[in-house]
This record gives C-alpha cells, structure tokens and sequence, in this order.
C-alpha cells in the first residue's frame, strides 16, 4: 500500500528499495525556504543497517502489508525468545532484538503480536499498556505541590518510573510500553 511521505510513523514497516524498514524515529521539518519535509530513521530488519532518508509530502512509499498473530511469550533461553500460537500452540523462537527497548516490560504468559511478512516474523508489539507492582517507592517530600511532583519508583521488573506522590510500595501502578511513563494505578 502506498502511503505519502508525511504519512510515515514510527514502528511502521516500510518496503523501500527492495528491503524492510522499520522506521525509528521521524521528524517534520518545515524549512524557511522550500517545501516542508519528514526526516525519517529507518532500520533495516534483515540486517540491521539504519538509514536516513528525507521524505517530501509529494514522494510516496511502500508500506509493507503485514499479517498480525497473537502469541503468548513462554520463556527466554539465552538471547532467543519462544513464542506460542494461542490457535494451533505451535512454539516459535524469534530473537529478542526483535522487541528493541519494550523487552523490559516483557512478562510471562503476557499475549503479545507477532507480525509476520509473508510467513517470516519481522517484529514483535506489546500491549500498550502494562500493570506492575511497586516495590520501592522514595518518601513523599513535605511541601511539594501535588499537581507537579513526581518521585522515582522501582516497579517488579527492576526498572525505575516516576510516579505521583501518593503511590506507596505494594500499590500496582499500570505503565506505559512505549516510553515507560506512569498511567494510573491499577
């Protein structure tokens, strides 16, 4: 399918000069003189290459028609991934560089999509959004405004997200995968 140069997001799967790329990063540019464009990173999934491109809003470009399955994650071995067919419980191994940075936010038996290219999986989405458990949580400070104020937490997985004051150690907070972000408490 073609889609317009302005039109590009990032996680999409774009087939430009006869390979897949994710797209990692865009950036809309809107120069002084000339016509506006997106400035887009792209990463190829077969080898790992990244690309910068310059897309005009008149340029189109391919994106990859992808066929989405979900899966539940069972365990990691080393730094491969298996994956189950919630249909057929046929088990996949894929690698872990497939998920980039949400792999933290990968639990057991968490359904997941594996999007595949042809029958060949290309990448690996979470759900949006994740419930976890804080188990460390700093002091409230006496005399922060609530409106503002936010304190580092540690939630069960090891990583650190900022919090409201409020949220105490044992409270089960829900997190955003894309960028690990508090959204409200479970």
């Amino acid at each position: 399918m073609k889609i317009s140069g302005v039109d590009i997001r990032p996680g999409m799967v774009l087939d430009y000069n006869n390979k897949l790329w994710r797209v990692a990063k865009i950036q809309h540019t809107q120069p002084g003189k000339g016509g506006a464009y997106m400035q887009v990173e792209m990463k190829c999934i077969t080898d790992g290459t990244k690309l910068n491109e310059r897309f005009r809003s008149a340029d189109s470009v391919e994106k990859a028609s992808l066929e989405g399955k979900p899966m539940q994650y069972l365990f990691a071995s080393g730094e491969m991934l298996t994956f189950m067919d919630t249909n057929t419980y046929e088990q996949i191994e894929l690698p872990a560089d497939l998920l980039g940075d949400a792999l933290v936010w990968l639990a057991e038996n968490m359904v997941v999509n594996v999007e595949l290219y042809g029958e060949k999986p290309v990448s690996v989405s979470l759900p949006d959004k994740v419930e976890m458990e804080v188990i460390e949580a700093d002091a409230v400070v006496k005399g922060q405004t609530a409106s503002s104020s936010y304190k580092p937490a540690k939630v069960e997985n090891g990583q650190k997200v900022l919090v409201p004051p409020y949220i105490t150690s044992g409270t089960r907070i829900v997190v955003n995968t894309a960028d690990g972000s508090f959204v409200s408490r479970a």
